[in-house]
């Protein structure tokens, strides 16, 4: 199990840029797969990028070219580098691993984006 604690959300303009970190309580380096997830109001809980330990990435389509996930193991950090938002970007963003650990999940860090 790991404790995750997210930060760096906050309210921006349509357009704007945002950088989330997510700080791990343990090594993260023996986790294959992490991921951001959000989720939106009404919605459920989505995958939008996600990092292995070679440092592959994916990203979801909506996402694709304005997001930018990365890793820093020797800090035990995960980060979202977040461009071009839009309004649908807005949401609670949450870190864990791929599948998620259940007893994981964080607050999250809640990204408003402003029209």
């Amino acid at each position: 199990q790991v404790h995750l604690v997210e930060s760096g959300g906050g309210l921006v303009q349509a357009g704007g840029s945002l950088r989330l970190s997510c700080a791990a309580s343990r090594t993260i380096f023996s986790i294959n797969t992490m991921a951001w997830y959000r989720q939106a109001p009404g919605k459920q809980r989505e995958l939008v990028a996600r990092i292995t330990i070679s440092g592959s990435t994916n990203y979801a389509d909506s996402v694709k070219g304005r997001f930018t996930i990365s890793r820093d193991n020797a800090k035990n950090t995960v980060y979202l580098q977040m461009s071009s938002l839009k309004p649908e970007d807005t949401g609670v963003y949450y870190c864990n691993a791929v599948p998620g650990f259940a007893n994981s999940w964080g607050q999250g860090t809640q990204v408003t984006v402003s029209s």
